[in-house]
Parts: structure tokens; sequence; C-alpha cells
């Protein structure tokens, strides 16, 4: 299950509130001694974090499924994306916010209430963190979130019914930091690597230009990219509507003559990215690099409201 982007949080008492975590989303799936770590596209991330794994195999039930989030908790106790992309977080963690199955049963047709109590009888005892409900109003939770410096909340209705497989408005996620995943379809060489890459978006199946990021990268990072970018080569440009007319006031832009200095690379290669404000042409503004999503497809990948 999915949420849906909204501008702020709703009102009200049929809505809680939890803290958007920022990491990996997870399925844990344990059945009898066996423990699958799941990403959002279904890849198997087991062997990658097996502190997780045996949290997972500590629940007292012979079957469950949990849905939460692989979080790195960094020297300072903040969540970091870059120190669990490049697994040199201080520690690694796993919080639920939602149990699927437990012992034979199918929990998703109950209320999201109902299937929270569940969750913390289910995790009782090992060492599985909950995403619990936050207090407050809207306006205080989202005052203190922002004062810490998460990257945002998710708001769900209470009465809410797992709807596994879609994007429900039961479920809205409201960021505040401008950030979101987009796909790499080219860049520009540099040495043995790239100056900077290409980004956009699908709308519609068709591929978009957003932006080119430079900055943001780290020796390591640029290294681990560049890697990925050498093996799907291609001859023609992803982007549908490149070249731009014109460069934009904030440089974003590609024209016809900067079109002959870019490589171009087959739209499979997904990453999250910071950046200031969407401008009027379409671009991004002040775009920086953040990390690579291998958890999330390419076609799945639009512009957030």
């Amino acid at each position: 299950m999915l949420a849906m982007s909204a501008p702020q949080l709703p009102t009200g008492d049929r809505w809680s509130y939890e803290v958007k975590w920022d990491g990996y989303r997870t399925l844990a799936l344990k059945r009898g001694p066996t423990v699958k770590l799941l990403s959002r596209n279904l890849k198997n991330m087991t062997a990658q974090y097996q502190s997780v794994a045996r949290a997972v195999a500590k629940v007292n039930a012979k079957a469950v499924l949990l849905d939460g989030e692989i979080v790195a908790i960094d020297a300072n106790g903040q969540p970091s994306f870059q120190a669990l992309h490049h697994q040199s977080a201080h520690t690694v963690v796993y919080y639920a916010f939602d149990i699927l199955q437990f012992a034979g049963r199918d929990l998703t047709r109950e209320p999201l209430d109902a299937r929270r109590q569940q969750l913390a009888a289910a995790v009782k005892g090992t060492s599985i963190l909950v995403s619990e409900p936050l207090p407050g109003t809207p306006a205080q939770i989202e005052q203190v979130v922002r004062e810490l410096g998460l990257e945002g909340v998710v708001a769900k209705r209470r009465a809410s019914r797992y709807e596994a497989g879609r994007r429900s408005n039961a479920w809205l996620k409201v960021k505040f930091s401008q950030r979101q995943e987009f796909v790499v379809g080219g860049y520009k060489p540099a040495n043995a690597g790239f100056d900077s890459v290409l980004v956009g978006y699908y709308d519609r199946g068709r591929l978009y230009y957003a932006s080119k990021v430079r900055a943001g990268f780290t020796p390591h990072s640029r290294g681990e990219l560049s890697r990925r970018l050498a093996p799907v080569g291609r001859r023609t440009c992803p982007f549908v509507n490149l070249p731009s007319a014109r460069t934009s006031h904030w440089g974003e832009g590609i024209t016809a003559d900067d079109m002959a200095s870019l490589a171009w690379v087959k739209p499979v290669i997904v990453v999250e990215v910071a950046f200031t404000e969407w401008t009027r042409d379409g671009n991004l503004r002040h775009a920086s690099y953040v990390g690579l999503r291998d958890d999330k497809p390419a076609r799945d990948v639009g512009r957030d409201a």
C-alpha cells in the first residue's frame, strides 16, 4: 500500500500521524524458521540487513508479515539515507508500521487501529521498533518534525483497511523537505566518470527531463554511480522534452548545442535528489544528489505533487 502526496496534513479525529522515515520500505516475512526482507519492488534484501532479519525471526509466531522501513541511524541519532545506502550507519533498525498477516490470519481487512494493536503484541520482546502515532495537533506535529530535521509525516485514516498494491488517499504523505526520486537518462562525461547526471520522471509512459545534478556527490557515491552508468549506455536521448528551446534562467535547461557533449543511458537507474523548488520551466532549482534507490522501479517514478 502506497501513500498519496499532499501539500498539508489533514485534520480531524479520523486521522493519525506517523513520522515519514527516511529509509528503505521493506516487507518482513517470517515462515517458520525462514525470514525474508523484501523491498518495494520485491528485491530480496535479507543478506544485506541480517540484523533486521534476526529481529524478525524472534517474533513470537510461526508466520507473520510486517510492513515497515529499514532506517539507518547516524552517530548523532538522526535517520540518514546516505548512511543506509553506504552501509556506514551507526545502527540499522526496522520501524514496523503495519502487520498484514499473523499466525495464519489475514489482517488486511481489519481497520488500522486494530492492526496497530496486533502489531504491538506481535513484536513485543524483539528489537523491532514500532512507528507509533504521534501525539498533538497536526500543526504541533509539523513544527516538531521540522525542528528535528525529519523528512515529513504520513497521515493515515484510523479506520482504513490495507489496500495492497494501491496508492490510496487513506494514507497521505507530506514532505517538509523537497526531495523525490528521479530516473537517470544521461550524463556529461568528465575524466573517467561524469561531471553531472541528467534526471527526469515519467508522465503517461514518457520520460521528461527535470534537471542536471552536479552537487552532493562524494568520491564514493560518484564512483558507485559511474559503475552503474557504464553498462547501460544507449545512442539516443531518452527524454521527450530535450533539447530545450533555451537554457532557463537558473541554467537547468539543455540546448541543442549542449546535446553533442552528453552521453545517454537506458532509463533504469533511480536516484533520490534534493532541491529547493520547481522552476516555471519545469526544472529543478539547486538540485543535489542524495543516493541510489534500488528499491523503486524506474517506471514508477513520477513527479510528486
